[in-house]
């Protein structure tokens, strides 16, 4: 049987050079006039997955996208 990628994580996820995998940080998207220049500085980039839910974005991306 073919492996289907999950149609959540090819639009979520970001695959590194290095096969990382990178999601999103979340609070990015309004009420940003309360938050402060350091607080907005942070969530610019997204957040590399930890070891213990690779294995899982593995299996949701077999065909690493």
């Amino acid at each position: 049987m073919k492996a289907k990628t999950h149609s959540w994580a090819k639009k979520r996820v970001k695959i590194t050079w290095t096969w990382k995998y990178v999601l999103a940080k979340s609070c990015k998207r309004h009420l940003l006039s309360d938050k402060s220049k350091k607080a907005k500085g942070r969530n610019k980039y997204g957040q590399i997955v930890s070891t213990a839910m690779h294995r899982e974005m593995k299996q949701c991306l077999p065909n690493g996208l």
